[in-house]
């Protein structure tokens, strides 16, 4: 997948090299040009010091021969031997146009040096007009030297006349490059930054208006994104989302239909008291959970919202189905957790509960609607009565020959008498309202379908714990 960060990190890495590129390009121009400058530099400056060490000698020597000063003699061996140095070094100055000159420049320093030396020797020897004389004929050599450097400096500047030219003229050629690459990069970076920018935007736009789409409540429209980076898997997420969004609609769709057939043909339903158990649905629950999601719909998102009608339309489906046929521990358990989720909106956290469950034990059959209405009981009597909720806890576990099935709250209880009455299920309708009733049918039902008394026990001295044990073998054979 060419992600967004890829794309962004293509462009700048081409960016970094073409930059690199031009930079090394102008760099070694550079300094190839330096270089050759410099070389020419230090041509005239090796003739200048030569010229300058030579003028310095001989004002060095004239005050010797007046002062007879130990210090001037030092600076006259010191100029000596950097004369003796340039000397070497100018060797390296010889081209075919100055090499007659350069010979001649060079014996006139070997010499200079000479005659100054004669001139000191004299001097020593105290014959002061010979040490005179040499002087003056040193004199003449350095002014020599510098005629003669003056010569070969010209020489030098009509040598590389062609070059100083050469160079201007490639200084020019380099500016009017580098305005062309100047030019050409930024054409490159407009189209490469809108090639990237569009493939990016255009994605976007595709979903913005697939999204407008859905707002309109058109869900048949596919969504098509013509990309391969995070847009196109996001595309493919609300794609998704789309049609899980129509099948909901559709089956909330069908299951108002099939309310209406109910409804209809309520009559035909009241058959027998499974059929009758088929159709109930708490009035109390159903109203205060319509209100719920109407709540949900105005404060919240969309999200939550879904959610708690998906709980609903499988609570719907699971009270509607044949309660004359068994069902298994794991289905009871999954429409509990629904149930658990669409009272969790109600009452937020007023409502804890709380699981341990075995799953290796979900597997037995069991009669549908056992759970569900044992909890909506505990809800009623230890949750909504009271401001600050109640705890309700859950527990699935393995006893020997029997799976332990607990629902436990801690809300205020119920008279001995009454747990009684709820275990032998000969509870009245004065005792106990609908939620009541809807636990005797359940004891009834265990009875028939397990075909034994002793699996209810009611415990409600503090708090109401309700204990089903499910034996793991019916009699007559394994479940």
């Amino acid at each position: 997948m060419n992600t967004i960060q890829k794309k962004i990190l293509l462009l700048t890495t081409i960016v970094i090299v073409m930059m690199v590129m031009i930079w090394s390009a102008l760099t070694y121009y550079n300094r190839q040009t330096q270089e050759q400058y410099n070389a020419i530099l230090q041509r005239y400056l090796l003739l200048n010091e030569i010229n300058e060490v030579s003028q310095n000698m001989m004002t060095d020597l004239n005050n010797f021969l007046t002062l007879s000063s130990v210090d001037h003699l030092i600076k006259i061996n010191d100029s000596q031997e950097q004369l003796e140095t340039k000397k070497k070094e100018a060797w390296q100055l010889g081209h075919q146009e100055n090499e007659f000159e350069l010979i001649n420049y060079i014996n006139l320093i070997g010499s200079l040096s000479e005659t100054v030396e004669r001139s000191i020797r004299l001097h020593d020897q105290q014959d002061a007009e010979a040490a005179r004389s040499e002087f003056n004929d040193a004199s003449r050599i350095a002014d020599y030297i510098s005629e003669t450097t003056l010569a070969l400096v010209d020489k030098e500047l009509k040598t590389y006349d062609d070059f100083y030219r050469s160079i201007i003229q490639q200084s020019a050629e380099l500016n009017q490059l580098g305005i062309w690459l100047l030019l050409l990069l930024t054409f490159f970076l407009i189209i490469v930054t809108y090639t990237l920018s569009r493939s990016i935007t255009q994605p976007i736009n595709q979903l913005t208006e697939a999204a407008n789409h859905l707002s309109r409540g058109e869900f048949n429209v596919e969504i098509k994104v013509n990309s391969n980076d995070e847009i196109a898997f996001l595309a493919r997420t609300f794609n998704r989302m789309r049609l899980n969004i129509n099948e909901l609609i559709s089956e909330i769709h069908l299951k108002a239909q099939l309310e209406k057939e109910l409804q209809e043909n309520k009559l035909l339903l009241q058959e027998s008291q499974f059929h009758s158990l088929q159709s109930q649905i708490n009035p109390h629950f159903l109203f205060n959970t319509l209100n719920t999601i109407s709540k949900k719909a105005y404060l919240e998102g969309a999200v939550q919202t879904s959610d708690l009608l998906v709980n609903i339309a499988g609570l719907l489906r699971y009270n509607l189905r044949r309660l004359n046929r068994s069902v298994t521990l794991q289905d009871e358990v999954t429409i509990l957790k629904q149930y658990i989720d669409i009272q969790k909106a109600r009452f937020t956290d007023r409502l804890q509960f709380t699981e341990e469950i075995d799953e290796q034990l979900l597997s037995v059959p069991i009669p549908a609607l056992t759970l569900q209405p044992i909890i909506e009981n505990a809800i009623i009597h230890a949750v909504e009565p009271r401001e600050n909720g109640g705890t309700i806890h859950f527990r699935v576990y393995d006893e020997d020959e029997f799976i332990q099935i607990e629902i436990e709250d801690d809300g205020p209880g119920m008279p001995k008498q009454k747990a009684i009455h709820l275990v032998q299920g000969l509870l009245s309708p004065e005792e106990g309202h609908s939620t009541g009733i809807g636990f005797t049918n359940v004891v009834k039902r265990l009875r028939i379908f397990y075909g034994r008394d002793d699996l209810v026990q009611v415990d409600s001295e503090r708090g109401t714990k309700i204990s089903l044990r499910i034996p793991k073998q019916k009699r007559g054979g394994m479940m």
